[in-house]
């Protein structure tokens, strides 16, 4: 099979509840936990513009597995260890319960799960917090722009649900949004990555599928059917890493919010046309306009994008793919040389309706939709003519976070 093959939840749990087993082999966990990870089809850069965003959670996810300890025993403290290689060391770290949590300088990895503990612990009282035991492994891979951090967030914030549940009659879960909200505010406060909440919120909310239009201003979303079984969406990961936190991401966050500042508005969403843009045009550097006309027109890509996709017209979805990636590559500037050789060689392949970048940029993936029937032409095509090693990820769209069973099946 030219793609990858994609893990099952079943063998996931199977080989992580064996991992467990072999580091703690006189103990057995008793809670297991999933949030999946993403790829956005349309409406890239918009989320922290309260813009439209078009994702789609996919089969590739977080798992988190472990159980409560005897806080007597235990000295309240958590132990939280990862199986991930392609994160900095060490790989397993302690949080006191009796302390203030802080970020960690080190590991990084750490922050986006100890940043959920913190702010789910503001909800509890500190004579009722729980210690426990975790190992954490995800499928998702990391830097590819297919939302690793928010798997890992929104996992680690059912986990903890589940965990309090079993602990505390008392206990209430989060709704949906407000558990996208604090895995957001986790990775902005402890990661200090200024994202938006669209990752976190498809996580959380996803159905098998269908595609989510979120809107981004208010926290709401329509699923989207994608039901078509001669459709395909292609995710070929360039292999190319980036990284967020290095200051690129942050620093188109702050241009778009000075284009919005010049224009009078709190967020780009709220400019009523690209013909406003353009009379303000003069009060602003060329860069800033540049990245404000970006994010000004993928917000009107992505519900044209939406209303395409629910008359089943591919051909016009795919139009407003390459004209987003164009934008995000010209106007934005976070594409890179790999992405745009990715995007024309799908484009050279009958059977491809549309491509694009997707996620954050500087590397990671491209998104492709495609005729089932063309797939395999379309990972040949690339193969051939891709100067790097890429690899290749046929998705249908998938649930969003869930408890997983540990019992045998």
């Amino acid at each position: 099979m030219a793609s990858e093959k994609t893990t099952t939840l079943k063998e996931f749990k199977d080989n992580l509840l064996e991992s467990y087993r072999k580091e703690f082999p006189n103990d057995e966990p008793t809670i297991c936990a999933f949030a999946p990870g993403r790829v956005n089809l349309i409406g890239e850069h918009v989320d922290y513009n309260d813009g439209f965003v078009f994702p789609m959670a996919i089969p590739l996810g977080t798992m988190i597995i472990g159980k409560a300890l005897d806080n007597s025993t235990n000295n309240n403290k958590c132990y939280i260890q990862t199986l991930s290689n392609d994160v900095d060391e060490p790989k397993s770290i302690e949080v006191d319960l009796t302390k203030e949590i802080s970020r960690f300088e080190s590991p990084k990895w750490a922050n986006y799960v100890v940043g959920v503990l913190a702010l789910f612990l503001e909800r509890t009282k500190p004579e009722k917090r729980q210690s426990f035991r975790i190992i954490i492994a995800t499928s998702v891979p990391i830097g590819g722009g297919l939302s690793s951090s928010a798997s890992v967030e929104v996992a680690m914030c059912t986990f903890l649900e589940l965990l309090y549940q079993y602990s505390s009659m008392n206990f209430q879960p989060l709704s949906k949004v407000n558990k996208a909200l604090l895995c957001c505010k986790a990775e902005q406060t402890y990661a200090q990555v200024p994202c938006g909440i669209m990752d976190q919120y498809t996580a959380c909310i996803a159905e098998a599928d269908h595609a989510l239009l979120i809107d981004c201003r208010n926290n709401t979303s329509q699923s989207i059917p994608m039901k078509n079984k001669d459709v395909c969406v292609l995710v070929v990961n360039s292999n190319v890493k980036h990284e967020l936190v290095a200051g690129t991401y942050a620093q188109r966050v702050q241009h778009c919010q000075e284009a919005a500042n010049i224009l009078g508005h709190k967020k780009l969403r709220e400019v009523s046309s690209i013909e406003e843009l353009e009379k303000a045009r003069d009060k602003m550097s060329s860069v800033i306009y540049k990245r404000a006309r970006h994010a000004i027109t993928e917000i009107k890509r992505t519900e044209a994008g939406a209303k395409a996709l629910i008359n089943n017209n591919y051909n016009e979805f795919g139009r407003l793919m390459y004209d987003s990636h164009e934008s995000l590559r010209d106007d934005f500037e976070v594409s890179c040389e790999e992405l745009d050789q990715l995007v024309e060689l799908a484009r050279s392949v009958d059977g491809v309706y549309g491509s694009r970048m997707t996620g954050g940029g500087f590397g990671g993936c491209t998104v492709t939709l495609v005729k089932k029937s063309s797939v395999e032409k379309c990972i040949d095509t690339i193969k051939k003519g891709y100067k790097g090693t890429a690899s290749f990820y046929e998705f249908e769209p998938s649930n969003g976070t869930c408890s997983v069973n540990l019992k045998k099946d």
